[in-house]
């Protein structure tokens, strides 16, 4: 209270001629982002006052409104910079994965995610994801407006600041999922390629199609009913499968490391060199998921919002609790080993799988995502070891399959209840929910055309970038330099100095 504007202190509070709530408070407490049921409580309260009670009326509400709008922006912003500490997650998870001789150069790589990444979502991914024309338009496929964040007609200018720092700390996250499928082996300009491109044009329009109003395949439409859409709360599809494929992609087009699969074509163990830096990054990372997930909300000062922000925290925890016990069991019964590595990975997996449906699904449920996801983290990285594609870092294991797996959980054990407190009925009159529990299946259907027109979006133009720089020599560093290490051969050293005394 006392940190409060002085306009805001009961004693410069004027007494209100009505009671209740006006037209003009109902519309500022609808702006701040409260729900029709904490707006009738608030108006409720105001219109009970008596004439000998002091009458706060129209100002008190105003304050309300801007304290609650206020409280929203601030958990924002908390949560962008707990998305945006992740990049610190994923740079220790990376150098730890990765041989010694290569350490800084997949460091380098994060820290350019952040910087390359900031550049290019401010170029063009925000207006790509979010923009629109000076009528107030966009198409349901891609943006229209806002590139560099200029004024146009619509905005009167750029004042989404707070979703600005959000999403380009989710656009981070994709780049930095696809450089740990191709480490130790990509020459650096086509990393920094690949990392403008996705953080551009690729991620952005998988955002608009799902996050965005206008999107296709939105559940955020506001009035106007959509028949196909889709839940993907905080993008196990948009950020983690956008991320996995891209890296699937890359893989695939740079080839497996030097020795990475012998001579009978069995795959050759290449260890990371931290098993602690790895540890380190999988805790950062599950820390900075309480900003991915529950900061997804958007807000926080009403009571829905609150609740569900509070269920969502719970329900991340459990499926990443039941990742890490899973792979850890798994693991044991098959190579009677306590696997460290593998344990920080099926963490990694069942926060991928809660991402998309962490607001709808039952604590029970969480426990079963995550542990379906660490059960397909292993699976999938078997595949992709018959199939001779190499993935140092199990980035499309973690992201792009568990990604996919979250998205189809939702059409499976979305509650009707739960999807109504934190959606609505986007898809019109009739509410859509999980199969599981008495759903139409609809819902499952969209769910899985997510899947399907990211894993095709993206690897088209992910898959054709990569195709390019190969043809060009652009994509893979040469044996020579490999066989070195690319910290001696491409970044002047080794990250660690160690001199005999």
């Amino acid at each position: 209270r006392a940190h409060l504007p002085a306009h805001f202190e009961e004693s410069n509070l004027t007494p209100a001629l009505t009671m209740g709530c006006d037209d003009t408070s109902l519309a500022a407490l609808a702006t701040a982002g409260l729900t029709a049921e904490s707006i009738a409580s608030i108006c409720g309260i105001a219109g009970e006052f008596s004439g000998t009670d002091y009458d706060y009326g129209v100002n008190a509400l105003a304050a309300t409104a801007e304290l609650a709008n206020g409280l929203n922006h601030a958990y924002m912003l908390i949560s962008a910079f707990l998305v945006f500490f992740m990049q610190a997650g994923f740079a220790m998870l990376c150098a730890g994965s990765v041989r010694s001789k290569n350490v800084m150069n997949i460091l380098i790589k994060n820290v350019l995610d952040a910087c390359v990444g900031c550049m290019a979502f401010y170029f063009f991914g925000w207006g790509v994801a979010y923009g629109v024309d000076d009528d107030g338009e966009a198409s349901s496929v891609i943006g229209a407006g806002s590139f560099f964040l200029a004024k146009n007609k619509a905005n009167g200018g750029f004042s989404d600041w707070k979703g600005f720092l959000f999403q380009w700390a989710f656009a981070a996250a994709a780049a930095t999922i696809t450089s740990g499928a191709m480490a130790e082996r990509t020459q650096f300009a086509a990393y920094l390629g690949y990392s403008f491109l996705l953080t551009a044009f690729v991620y952005p329009v998988v955002v608009h199609w799902v996050w965005d109003s206008n999107g296709w395949m939105s559940a955020w439409g506001g009035d106007d009913s959509n028949a196909l859409s889709v839940i993907d709360f905080a993008g196990s599809g948009v950020v983690h499968m956008t991320g996995g494929v891209a890296g699937l992609m890359g893989a695939i087009m740079v080839g497996p490391r030097t020795g990475r699969f012998g001579p009978d074509g069995k795959p050759v163990p290449m260890p990371g060199h931290n098993a602690a830096l790895v540890v380190l990054g999988t805790f950062i990372l599950w820390v900075g998921w309480y900003g991915f997930n529950p900061g997804s909300q958007l807000a926080i000062a009403d009571g829905v919002s609150a609740l569900v922000t509070a269920r969502v925290a719970v329900i991340t925890t459990l499926a990443a609790a039941a990742g890490g016990v899973t792979a850890m069991v798994l693991h044991y019964s098959l190579y009677k080993v306590w696997d460290l590595i593998a344990v920080c990975n099926g963490v990694l997996a069942g926060l991928v799988s809660i991402t998309a449906g962490c607001p709808v699904i039952e604590p029970y449920a969480a426990v079963i995502a995550g542990a379906g996801g660490a059960v397909i983290l292993w699976a999938t990285g078997k595949l992709l070891l018959k199939l001779k594609i190499d993935d140092p870092l199990e980035a499309f294991a973690v992201h792009g399959a568990c990604g996919a797996w979250a998205v189809i959980f939702v059409g499976l054990f979305a509650t009707e209840g739960y999807v109504a407190q934190a959606y609505g009925a986007p898809w019109g009159s009739k509410p859509e929910y999980g199969i599981f529990y008495g759903g139409s299946g609809a819902l499952l259907g969209n769910q899985i055309l997510e899947v399907f027109m990211i894993f095709v979006w993206v690897g088209v133009t992910m898959g054709g970038f990569f195709f390019s720089m190969k043809v060009a020599g652009l994509l893979r560093s040469s044996p020579e330099e490999e066989a070195l290490g690319l910290d001696e051969s491409k970044h002047g050293g080794s990250a660690y100095n160690m001199e005999k005394v």
